[in-house]
């Protein structure tokens, strides 16, 4: 069910650490958010189909059912957004959780306010049309004409390769959302693509022609992870 605005949009907190979930819950609560707690993986897909939530908050070790496996499951009945919970040492499990379906993470120790401009973001795309379902990407800095093949960024129109476009516009449909370097390689090569290297050159040519800093602004490196797009080059979150 979409959240209006009589009523409160329904967030799932998944996590075997009683106290993380009462912070949580405490916080996301004061910005008017409903709560419900699941403690592992098996009760949150429980709670999913009985209470269809609008955003999943989901730690990533849990027993029964970790995060990654979380995310699978959840993903073949519903396209609910999640966020994962992480430490620095569960980077291996991180790309897994995105590479199974999760649509942004954050890193403990996380400030309450980071976490909560992730959910409202999360939630703003949920509630819109869907990118993929446009013929125009109008974003920010961005208009990407998809019958035209064609480019406008800050008002100049740009030229760039097939491949460039294409990973330009998987970018531009996830804004602000991590995209791990195995799925854009399958979403612009194709499911058997394995050469990072036409990754890295791509995203450097793409960033000579629509970058205006050295320090880039639209299309930042989530380190051995992946890339995030910015539509408008500031932290728009």
């Amino acid at each position: 069910m979409t959240p209006t605005e009589r009523e409160p949009a329904k967030i799932l907190l998944v996590d075997d650490e009683p106290q993380i979930t009462r912070v949580l819950r405490t916080a996301l609560s004061t910005q008017g958010y409903s709560i419900r707690v699941a403690g592992n993986g098996v009760q949150a897909l429980e709670a999913a189909h009985e209470w269809k939530p609008d955003l999943v908050i989901t730690d990533l070790a849990m027993p029964e059912m970790n995060g990654v496996e979380l995310c699978h499951e959840l993903r073949t009945v519903s396209q609910v957004p999640i966020i994962v919970l992480s430490v620095r040492s569960q980077d291996r499990m991180k790309i897994e959780a995105l590479d199974a379906g999760a649509d942004d993470y954050v890193t403990k120790p996380f400030s309450i306010q980071e976490l909560q401009a992730r959910v409202r973001a999360q939630l703003r795309r949920h509630t819109t049309p869907a990118a993929a379902a446009e013929s125009v990407i109008a974003l920010g800095d961005f208009v990407v004409d998809l019958p035209q093949h064609r480019v406008v960024v800050r008002g100049q129109e740009i030229h760039l390769t097939p491949k460039q476009f294409d990973l330009l516009t998987v970018l531009a449909r996830h804004p602000g959302q991590v995209l791990t370097h195995r799925a854009l390689l399958h979403a612009v090569w194709g499911t058997n693509a394995d050469q990072p290297e036409y990754l890295r050159v791509n995203i450097g040519q793409l960033r000579k022609k629509i970058e205006t800093t050295e320090e880039p602004r639209y299309i930042l490196t989530e380190p051995w992870i992946g890339y995030r797009f910015r539509p408008t080059g500031t932290d728009d979150l």
